[in-house]
């Protein structure tokens, strides 16, 4: 039998280190991309690219149909990315909506080895500072902070129930965050960073962060796709670190200035809340929201010992990746 991966998200942060790897291990992939996604140019050429829309199962038929003789593992990263409440319709479709027509297409797809599904340590309930959390053997969304943590919960549970209902192999990746080389959209973290590299980020915002290199994050969902239980959720996550630490990196790093001061998040909540109004009403996105900011308060330590023991994830130290991702920042011309 032939070994087809299927990825979905592969446009994206993850998916694309995803494609990279799996290229790298000699492995033959296609690519869910929505019709008209100019980000599918970076997605390599020697992965196979099939249109379709996670919210239309009948458009996924394609994506899933493979010739006579072939297994397929499907790594399930695309979501919708919400920094607060913003659409919540919208990402209440594509997350939990469009993991359903996943399951749903795995389960029709008897050559359709197993699913590891891309969820979010957003999606584990908090803990009082100082504890660590593990991993849930029941996912909800009451009590999480935020549309897109729900909505990875609720898509979390949809895959643990088609687990004991319907005979599915699939098990579960919860990230707890993303840092490194690559990242084209230039999401919030790699955002701060570039800033702080032109000299404009003199003031930032006490806190604390998770964050794994996209390289590792990758390696562990090849290693869930290996020796993943069926049923079972791994956390990836790497040891937590104040923002004042990340930014001392970045300066050492990057051979650049350091925030002048940091703000209590009391002071920066008040700040948000007369940015988040100012992006309201002029249509754009904030330069501070409350939620970054609740990401940076919360408790960020996750249990990662699991998947270290019975996956055999591993994370590199930060310096590494923010020298990695600087470097790239550089040859990409982006600073």
């Amino acid at each position: 039998m032939k070994l087809l991966y299927l990825i979905t998200g592969a446009a994206g942060y993850l998916g694309e280190e995803v494609c990279r790897q799996v290229i790298a291990r000699g492995e033959a992939a296609r690519a869910l991309v929505l019709p008209g996604d100019q980000t599918a140019v970076y997605i390599p050429e020697e992965i196979e690219r099939y249109e379709g829309d996670l919210t239309d199962k009948k458009s996924l038929e394609r994506f899933f149909d493979v010739p006579p003789q072939t297994e397929t593992i499907v790594l399930h990263c695309a979501s919708m990315v919400a920094l607060g409440n913003e659409r919540q319709d919208l990402v209440m479709r594509v997350n939990v909506d469009g993991t359903k027509n996943i399951i749903d297409c795995c389960l029709a797809h008897r050559e359709c080895r197993k699913l590891v599904y891309v969820g979010s340590t957003g999606a584990i309930p908090e803990l009082p500072h100082g504890q660590r959390m593990a991993e849930p053997d029941f996912f909800d969304a009451k009590g999480i902070v935020g549309v897109y943590g729900q909505s990875k919960a609720l898509a979390s549970q949809l895959v643990l129930d088609a687990v004991k209902n319907e005979g599915l192999n699939a098990c579960i990746v919860m990230p707890s965050g993303i840092l490194g080389p690559g990242d084209v959209a230039c999401g919030p973290v790699t955002s701060g960073l570039k800033l702080q590299m032109q000299g404009e980020v003199p003031v930032a915002v006490a806190g604390t962060f998770n964050l794994c290199d996209v390289r590792d994050l990758a390696n562990g969902l090849f290693l869930a796709a290996e020796k993943g239980k069926a049923g079972e959720s791994y956390i990836l996550a790497n040891e937590v670190v104040t923002y004042q630490e990340f930014t001392k990196l970045v300066s050492q790093e990057g051979h650049c200035k350091k925030p002048f001061f940091f703000l209590p998040q009391r002071v920066a909540n008040i700040v948000a809340d007369f940015l988040e109004a100012r992006a309201r009403k002029k249509g754009e996105k904030p330069a501070l929201s409350r939620y970054e900011i609740y990401n940076l308060s919360r408790n960020n330590h996750f249990d990662s010992s699991k998947a270290r023991r019975e996956l055999g994830y591993t994370s590199r130290p930060y310096r590494e990746t923010i020298h990695d991702e600087i470097e790239w920042l550089k040859a990409a011309g982006v600073v």
